[in-house]
């Protein structure tokens, strides 16, 4: 996940959140995501990659 870190990121939503705990919930939310599909352009900062890391099996990451 390093060779993101400072770059601009496209995270995607491809699976539900309704059985996730309220802590990867929150990390949904905070990602900017709504539900399947839906997209959010990001700078990758530790922060944002740490959030990633712990719903790596509900999104998708590209580099821009």
């Amino acid at each position: 996940m390093d060779k993101f870190l400072d770059k601009t990121i496209v995270v995607t939503q491809i699976k539900s959140g309704l059985k996730l705990n309220a802590r990867q919930k929150g990390n949904i939310i905070g990602l900017g995501l709504r539900g399947i599909g839906s997209k959010s352009n990001l700078k990758a900062t530790k922060d944002v990659l740490g959030m990633i890391k712990k719903i790596n099996h509900v999104i998708k990451v590209e580099l821009v």
